[in-house]
């Protein structure tokens, strides 16, 4: 959580601080070299795993699919909620233009949101068998990636954007799971209750 909430904290300030975030217009420069028409085309369909579009229905999956999930039902449909409401709020604190559009992008919506599903995805695969465990988890982060690299390859934001909108939504998925583990202790301490 500490390191996620760092992460955003220290690109706010220099987003707010620096006329321009260091290194940003050169890693924009090289994802957009790499941009073929198949990279773009892929990344069109990728966009959609940080939309709230499919990220909502995909959150009362988790539910579906994790008895974890289902216990704490409230902190995961909560986490989805506070995470983006977060991310617009601090859009307009932050007031960062995106790079071909007057809107404001920092942090990117579509990064904190797939970084706060996918971070509770993450968490939530404790419950499978080591392989499938890995598998689900190199998944997880695998998704959040792309994601964030879609963002900047499709000309929505900048790199430093979507990364902390990831550090923005893990400190958010980071502190889902706190809750979670904290009631769970203090359940298995009171024998069940």
């Amino acid at each position: 959580m500490l390191v996620g909430a760092g992460a955003f904290l220290a690109l706010a300030l220099a987003a707010i601080a620096l006329p321009s975030v260091p290194g940003d217009l050169a890693a924009r420069e090289w994802l957009l070299g790499i941009a073929t028409p198949p990279v773009v085309a892929t990344l069109r369909v990728i966009n959609h795993a940080g939309s709230w579009r499919l990220l909502f229905p995909a959150t009362l999956l988790l539910l579906v699919a994790f008895p974890r999930a289902r216990e704490r039902w409230w902190i995961w449909i909560g986490l989805m909620l506070a995470a983006p409401a977060a991310e617009g709020l601090l859009k307009i604190l932050i007031g960062r233009a995106r790079p071909e559009d007057p809107s404001m992008g920092f942090p990117s919506g579509h990064a904190t949101a797939a970084a706060a599903f996918f971070g509770a995805v993450f968490y939530l695969a404790q419950s499978f068998s080591p392989p499938a465990r890995t598998l689900v988890r190199a998944g997880a982060v695998l998704a959040i990636v792309l994601v964030a690299l879609a963002r900047v390859i499709l000309r929505a934001h900048w790199p430093a954007d979507t990364l902390a909108g990831i550090g923005l939504g893990l400190a958010f998925a980071s502190a889902a799971t706190l809750l979670a583990e904290s009631r769970r202790s203090a359940e298995i301490a009171g024998g069940g209750r």
